[in-house]
């Protein structure tokens, strides 16, 4: 089984239920081989997850594992990457101190002259709360309650439903929910700064 998905690393830890404070418009940068090793980790990786560099080289990237996170969502993931497909996932990070951080991850993928997987470059920036709020997290907790009662094979069965439903694959499901999030926060900024605009403009 992947060490993706087979992780037991996080089961001594003490589990907090609040989020890192970190600075969301930065950028999570990590680099693991074709195994999910990391072999390198960017400053912002390392100030969000609490772990030294040191500390990550050489582990697994499950050691950042949340066990809020639905394990068919590492399956699907490893899977499109094993046939060279990128894929975007949102996921729930556990860092060092038991808290929890939310990202969308983007990958690039590497190969050697004879068309192997090396390397898989990750870039994670954070979700907008809304999309975590409505629509992640009631998703990821059903998903959670099927492995528990009925296993893996159960919870991809749903997971597929849910989305053939929606007419959408799994990325242009997370896609659309940040894309339409992040258009409605733009109007509704927009419609603050005209109202911000026109009290300075007739209060003078």
């Amino acid at each position: 089984m992947d060490l993706e998905i087979n992780n037991k690393s996080n089961n001594k830890m003490d589990i907090i239920d609040k989020e890192v404070a970190w600075d969301k418009t930065q950028v999570i940068m990590s680099k693991t081989n074709s195994r999910g090793i990391i072999e390198y980790a960017n400053e912002v990786f390392v100030d969000v997850c609490g772990y030294e560099d040191y500390e990550l080289m050489g582990q697994p990237h499950n050691i950042i594992r949340h066990p809020d996170m639905p394990k068919v969502i590492f399956k699907v993931l490893w899977e499109k990457l094993k046939n060279s497909e990128n894929f975007h996932a949102i996921v729930k990070n556990l860092a060092k101190s038991g808290r929890y951080y939310w990202v969308i991850t983007d990958f690039e993928i590497s190969k050697n002259k004879e068309g192997e997987i090396v390397n898989y470059f990750a870039r994670r920036r954070a979700v907008p709360q809304e999309v975590i709020t409505n629509h992640i997290e009631p998703l990821y907790k059903k998903l959670l309650q099927i492995e528990g009662a009925s296993g893996i094979e159960y919870s991809e069965k749903y997971l597929n439903g849910f989305l053939e439903e929606k007419n959408k694959t799994y990325v242009q499901y997370i896609l659309e929910l940040i894309y339409n999030q992040e258009k409605l926060d733009n109007e509704n900024n927009k419609v603050e700064e005209e109202k911000g605009f026109f009290s300075r403009f007739f209060s003078r």
